[in-house]
Order: structure tokens, then sequence, then C-alpha cells
């Protein structure tokens, strides 16, 4: 699978100079975590889960979460896992087009849903794990390694940070540490960490507005920063941590300026794709974006599909980030040197990090063309 497919060749070939590359659920964990992108949760009490998968595959989903918990009522839990039985086991029998991961709610289900798929388990790319915590989460990972070898293949976990003992300014440091600990014991097992956002800021009777973005809200912008801090190095000790969810879909009577600037769209002669991205509230998702990726982040939870493009279009790697991380790659030495776009300085030794991770994400979605900017990629997507 590739991201970008569902584009047609001449589109990818004016936007890209480096296009995206193929990947699969066999590829590095290092590919799998950036090639996430937008993770789009699909309720398990759907009985078309097959059909919906493929049809948002077929647009550009390339990851997958079917969900157990929050969005199924408890006495449709039962229904739900015969559902993603009988999908994952429908989905084995063709050419995969998206990772597909189930979020369960008990470490049980998880031995459930590897039993119910039997010998479909090339369908299956891992579990996401709820209400993750150091006293929980050896049994949820425990199950998935044994499932891994039941099924003879390997699966991921994605452990979801939700619970008061890590937002708690009391216990925080204790709990990340210990969870820190916990999960470095399953390091290749871990694929990304997740953020429940909403389960988060309803410990004190949140609800941010869409005209803000996540990090106006103090409690949990501050986690974000911990998270980071204890679970994000880029030493080799860290994982992908993922931006959590924003929650709007549709448009509302604004209190608030937009927050993009008309100059990048009037220069490309799309100021009525501005006003459509405005009135669609996508401004305040593409804002999040950009400071989930400044703050760390990579990726982002999405429930709904209109989502999806955004976070897409703004992974695609720059053509000057590109030139700069290259340029910091290629040199065996430390120092300073001006920037090939003669715009900035590029620092050796303290910007090497950087430029990994630059070209891991470039690895999976590509480099824009030098006078292609999101713009562009974000036209192609959504004039579809």
């Amino acid at each position: 699978m590739r991201h970008f497919d569902h584009l047609a060749q001449d589109q990818r070939d004016e936007l890209f100079s480096v296009g995206p590359g193929e990947f699969d659920r066999d590829s590095s964990r290092t590919v799998l975590a950036n090639a996430l992108g937008a993770t789009l949760y699909v309720p398990g009490v759907r009985d078309d889960l097959v059909k919906a998968i493929n049809k948002r595959a077929a647009e550009g989903v390339r990851s997958v979460v079917i969900d157990l918990e929050d969005a199924v009522a408890d006495d449709d839990v039962e229904q739900a896992l015969v559902n993603v039985n009988c999908a994952l086991t429908t989905l084995s029998r063709s050419e995969q087009q998206t990772l597909v991961f189930v979020r369960v709610r008990t470490p049980e289900h998880i031995h459930q849903v590897i039993d119910g798929i039997g010998d479909a388990g090339s369908a299956l790319t891992g579990f996401v794990l709820p209400k993750f915590s150091a006293s929980t989460g050896a049994r949820f990972l425990g199950e998935i390694l044994a499932g891994s070898e039941r099924l003879g293949s390997r699966l991921f976990a994605m452990p979801v940070l939700e619970t008061p003992d890590v937002i708690y300014r009391e216990t925080r440091d204790d709990a990340l540490s210990a969870i820190r600990d916990l999960l470095g014991q399953y390091r290749e097992t871990v694929l990304a960490v997740r953020f429940g956002a909403t389960d988060l800021c309803g410990l004190y009777g949140i609800r941010r507005d869409r005209d803000l973005s996540i990090y106006h809200v103090g409690v949990v912008a501050e986690l974000i920063s911990e998270v980071v801090n204890h679970l994000g190095r880029a030493d080799g000790t860290g994982y992908a941590i993922s931006g959590p969810v924003w929650e709007y879909f549709a448009g509302h009577e604004r209190m608030f300026r937009p927050q993009l600037r008309a100059t990048p769209f009037e220069t490309r002669h799309a100021k009525s794709f501005r006003h459509q991205l405005v009135t669609n509230d996508v401004d305040g998702l593409i804002r999040e974006i950009v400071l989930d990726r400044a703050n760390g982040l990579t990726g982002k939870t999405v429930i709904h599909p209109s989502h999806v493009s955004a976070v897409h279009a703004l992974s695609v790697v720059p053509h000057e980030e590109f030139s700069d991380a290259s340029d910091i790659l290629e040199s065996a030495e430390a120092g300073v040197r001006a920037s090939g776009y003669r715009n900035k300085m590029n620092e050796m030794r303290p910007h090497r990090r950087w430029a990994e991770r630059i070209r891991d994400r470039a690895e999976v979605f590509g480099v824009a063309n030098p006078d292609v900017s999101h713009v562009e990629i974000l036209t192609a997507l959504l004039d579809r």
C-alpha cells in the first residue's frame, strides 16, 4: 500500500519530487509508525465494516481502528466482536490497502479476536489499548505477544493515555515513569502512543471549542509536553506519539478570526478554496496539526473521513525541509552552514535527529516539488 495512490499519476507527478514509498504490515516499526498518518476510528457495531473500510481505503485512508470501546454500547460488545472477526476474515482474502487495528476493552478481547480469526491474521496489524497504565498494561501487552505467537505473525500495540493518574499533577511523573519502564520491556511491540483527549478533558468537565486547539486546554497541553518528555525522546528510547483527535466536522458561527492567512491562497488563485476550509472549520484542524508537529507528535487520531486529507497533506515533506535534512545527513562533520535555500543556518549536530525524522516521514509521505505548497496538495485531495 502507499499514500496518495488514489490520486491520478499525472497529479502525483505534479505534486511530488520524491514520491511516497510503499509499505505493508511487515514493514519496519519506524516506517509503519510514520505511515499511520490519519488513523480513522470506525465503530465495531457496524455490520458493513468491510464495505466501510474498503471505501475509506479507496479514498486514501491507510490506518483504521475498529472500535469496541467508546463507540459501542455495553450491550452491543458481543455483537461487535462477531462483526470484527467476520470483517478480518473477509479482509484477509484480498490485497490489503490499509492497516487495521482493533481497540479492545479488556485483555480477554485480544484473545477472543485472535481465536476468532484463526488463519485470517494477515488482515490484523495490532490492537489499541484503552485506559493504559502500568498496572493494567502488562496483561494487554502479554496477550498481544501470545497472540503473535499463535498467529505466527507480528502484532503491534498502541496504548492510549487517558487515565487520571497520568494527568493529575501529584501522580503524573510516577505514572509516566512506570509506563515508560513497562513499554521498554515490549519496545518492538509498541508502534505508537496515543492520547484520549476527550476522556482527559472530561476529567475536568472541559470540552474545547472548535475555535481553539487542544493546546489552549492547559491541563492537556501540559500532559502532552510531559508525555513527549518521557516517551518521545529521539535518543532511541522513545516512541512515535500520535496527535489527539479533532472532534468537529461541520461549520458554525465563528467568534474568532479564521486561522489561515489569506496570502498563500491568493497567490495560488485559491481564495474560494480557503473560504471552503474556513467554512467547514478545517482551518482549526490544520492549525492543530501544525502545533502537533511542533510539539513532537506524529500523525493524528481522526473520527471523520473529512479530516484525513488535511492530516495527510500536511504530512508531505516540503522540498525546503527535505533539502535541509539531506544537507545535514550528508555531512559527517559538525559545524554550521547556510541552507541551500539561503534563508537559515543548518547546524549539523543539533539538527541531526530532526533531519532523521524528516527523512523517515519523507519515506512514506513523499517530498513536494519545489513550487508546490500544502495548498496545492490540499486542493488535489479535497477537490476529488
